[in-house]
């Protein structure tokens, strides 16, 4: 049976960040040029927000032990902050770092972060963009939180920090530079935090695939979900054999990122972004959030942080 593609929130500007917690059956993302937070609960068919001022929102990961902390990024910041999941305004807000703090950098700006299996914060930054495709390359950087103010540097040199998953099983962290429009694998100390010798393990343009690579999962047989934007799709790849194993195809050109949800954690939630380029609008649904079913593959819930003493 082919995947079902469902249309499951209204549109939104640049959706991304797709995370499931799994313990309250609730999928939180971002809105980056909108500045919110998002909150969809599938059970109630219920969708919230919460608009935070000071520039871009870009990812959303919920901290460890708490059901209403949150580290998201404003700009070039990492900033913890409160929210109940309802009231249009957040309750706390405390900054815990800001990165790139030096001329040249001020318009950098954070752009894909995740907590890995251990709790920790990797995140990236990006070079400024005036105009969609008009990106200053390689002047971004990985990072790990490794203290609450304070910050590890792992990759330099970065264009536009994506996509990342884990594979605790091979030792191994997958990661995605867009502009490079690879998927590349790194061997990963889970204990140190520490990443080395970069591999190539899939590459758009052997698979001569239009678009770059964004936001990606990992499902239970260790199958990367790889959205792609400006190329309305999902790519199920085997990162082990370089396979392309199958490809599911929107009715939208830019999906941004996908997570693994649902109460047997079997469902696609799929983000998109309805970003005008070249003077072209994205007609509707772009900028939805999409639920994909019947893959019959099974993810993990979204990692939650610890925030580092």
């Amino acid at each position: 049976m082919a995947p079902v593609i469902e249309v499951i929130t209204e549109r939104v500007t640049l959706g991304e960040g797709p995370h499931w917690d799994e313990a309250t059956q609730t999928l939180y993302f971002v809105d980056i040029f909108g500045q919110a937070i998002h909150k969809y609960v599938p059970s109630t068919n219920t969708h919230t927000k919460v608009v935070i001022e000071g520039g871009p929102v870009t990812m959303v990961v919920p901290v460890e032990g708490t059901s209403d902390q949150f580290v998201i990024s404003i700009g070039r910041k990492l900033v913890l902050v409160t929210w109940d999941g309802v009231s249009g305004k957040i309750s706390n807000s405390e900054l815990l770092i800001e990165v790139e703090n030096k001329a040249g950098y001020f318009n950098n700006r954070f752009n894909d972060g995740k907590a890995d299996p251990s709790g920790r914060l990797w995140a990236g930054t990006m070079g400024p963009e005036p105009e969609i495709g008009k990106l200053e390359k390689e002047k971004g950087a990985l990072y790990t939180l490794i203290g609450k103010h304070q910050v590890k540097t792992h990759l330099t040199k970065v264009s536009i920090a994506n996509g990342l998953a884990w594979n605790l099983e091979l030792k191994k962290m997958y990661y995605i530079d867009s502009p490079r429009r690879t998927i590349d694998e790194y061997d990963y100390n889970i204990d140190k935090g520490e990443i080395c010798n970069r591999k190539v393990v899939f590459n758009l343009d052997v698979h001569n695939i239009p678009g770059v690579p964004d936001g990606m999962t990992m499902d239970t047989d260790g199958n990367l979900w790889v959205a792609v934007f400006d190329g309305g799709c999902l790519l199920h790849i085997n990162p082990r054999t370089s396979e392309l194993i199958s490809t599911i195809n929107f009715p939208a050109r830019q999906i941004t990122a996908a997570a693994f949800g649902g109460p047997n954690l079997d469902e696609l939630y799929v983000t998109s972004a309805q970003l005008v380029v070249n003077g072209v609008k994205q007609a509707h649904p772009a900028g939805a959030v999409f639920r994909v079913t019947g893959t019959g593959a099974r993810g993990q819930p979204g990692f939650k942080v610890k925030i580092p003493k």
